[in-house]
């Protein structure tokens, strides 16, 4: 039953969660780094988590088969799928992090060759071109980067679409940004998470508490 009293709507909303408190964390593929050791400066790659400027939680779609009998539609449960996630990023002063992102894409399908320097999709080997992405729901308390209330761990993800920067002289008062689109095959969600997700601190634990995917 539903209830207008106000003291129990604010014990389950509590302060809210807000959408400008987020983290995202890009677990860069060990064997673009080998490749980019002399293209790009990595000491820069941790910019991918200062700069993001807007990101998404992702969602899942459950397919479903319409099945006609006897002047009706049985409705059955499909297969999943998952949409493209996005996130966009300001552009920093010496264009570090979109080099990045450029190089990762070009090594899966380069340019000009049309080769694959990155032709594998494991994530296991030293030759794969895949990664996982974690984007983490935070909440404002007294710790500086914010309590982690929510992980998602997007497995086997790669670029696929690192947007154009639109130039014009009438754009003042304005920072340059770019999204950049990822496939992946599944995610990963759990509770209560470490936001240190660069390394494997995260991509350890996801798996330790309610999981979907």
């Amino acid at each position: 039953m539903a209830t207008s009293n106000v003291s129990t709507f604010l014990q389950n909303i509590g302060q809210g969660v807000k959408p400008n408190m987020f983290s995202v964390d890009i677990n860069f593929p060990s064997a673009l780094k080998e490749l980019a050791a002399d293209a790009v400066n990595l000491s820069e790659v941790e910019l991918s988590t200062l700069m993001c400027k807007s990101a998404a939680l992702p969602g899942s779609n459950l397919g479903v088969i319409e099945v006609p009998f006897r002047g009706r539609t049985v409705k059955i449960a499909g297969d999943r799928t998952f949409d493209t996630w996005s996130a966009t990023f300001f552009n920093d002063k010496d264009f570090k992090l979109r080099s990045f992102f450029e190089f990762w894409a070009n090594q899966i399908n380069t340019h000009e060759g049309n080769t694959s320097p990155l032709f594998k999709p494991s994530t296991q080997g030293t030759d794969g071109y895949m990664a996982s992405l974690y984007v983490t729901q935070l909440e404002k308390d007294a710790s500086a980067s914010g309590v982690a209330l929510r992980t998602y761990e997007l497995v086997h993800s790669f670029p696929t679409n690192v947007s154009q920067i639109d130039l014009a002289y009438d754009s003042n008062d304005q920072v340059e940004e770019f999204t950049v689109e990822w496939q992946y095959s599944y995610f990963r969600a759990g509770n209560g998470l470490s936001t240190s997700a660069a390394g494997s601190s995260v991509s350890g634990r996801v798996g330790n508490n309610k999981e979907v995917g």
